[in-house]
């Protein structure tokens, strides 16, 4: 058991796991096997990891802030010989960032892409490093953050923005977090509702909000287009903070499964 506070909290399989294999981009499809995106592994329980080990998991990229990283730990994964564990922050305080936002801005899912952007364009070096990860590891990798959905999202989209898929299959992505919205609230709980009720914030607001409103794609959108009006190459900022043609070109040499074999 992971401890806040001293309580122990449920380990559980993730909620919103998914491979992105499958997914159209340039020149073919996302080669199953290769990147997964999920909600928090660090509270997964043993046989959910047992599972993933097993079937080619190699590399974990935690995209949660110190402060949450602080609450759980690694968890389970993190023990295993064979995983190795990368911290890559995309949100460096998450008090900070609860402080400085309209807490009904940071409550209304369908008002993040601005959030996005600010996440895509601030954090680009801490993109291309988890990118990085992704084309040299030897194995599955996967990416999270704690709900799997704004953190996870963001990278997922410049994974898939690198890899040559256009806008409709990144939101299609996006937007399946939706089917899992009301499981990862229940299964964030536990650890999220403490956190974010030291800065001011109900995530019991959040959940019943969430469950009287349908996910929106529109964040995703808005970053998108936000990205193509502000930069033209949406993988401009990315190029600045170090993402090489190099660096493309190994991530599309490990993920891309060529045509009529994904």
């Amino acid at each position: 058991m992971t401890t806040l506070d001293t309580a122990p909290l449920p380990l559980s399989a993730p909620v919103n796991l998914r491979d992105l294999g499958g997914t159209v981009v340039a020149g073919g499809a996302v080669r199953p096997g290769v990147v997964l995106r999920a909600d928090d592994l660090s509270t997964t329980d043993r046989p959910f990891a047992d599972e993933l080990v097993g079937a080619g998991l190699r590399a974990v990229v935690d995209l949660r802030s110190p402060d949450e990283v602080a609450l759980t730990g690694r968890g389970v994964l993190g023990e295993r010989s064979e995983i190795s564990y990368h911290h890559v922050p995309f949100l460096a305080d998450i008090g900070r960032a609860a402080g400085d936002a309209d807490p009904a801005t940071m409550l209304d899912q369908s008002r993040f892409g601005a959030m996005y952007l600010r996440m895509y364009e601030g954090a680009a070096a801490q993109v291309v490093t988890a990118l990085a990860i992704v084309a040299h590891s030897p194995g599955t990798v996967a990416f999270h953050c704690a709900a799997g959905q704004d953190r996870t999202g963001v990278l997922a989209a410049a994974l898939l923005l690198t890899l040559g898929a256009d806008a409709e299959a990144i939101v299609a992505d996006y937007a399946r977090t939706g089917e899992s919205s009301a499981a990862i609230q229940r299964r964030l709980a536990p650890v999220m509702a403490p956190l974010m009720a030291r800065f001011g914030l109900d995530l019991d607001a959040a959940a019943r909000a969430a469950a009287r409103t349908r996910f929106s794609e529109t964040p995703m959108r808005e970053l998108l287009a936000a990205l193509a009006e502000r930069h033209g190459d949406p993988l401009a900022p990315l190029r600045a903070a170090g993402l090489t043609d190099g660096l493309v070109a190994r991530l599309r040499e490990r993920a891309l499964a060529p045509s009529g074999t994904a």
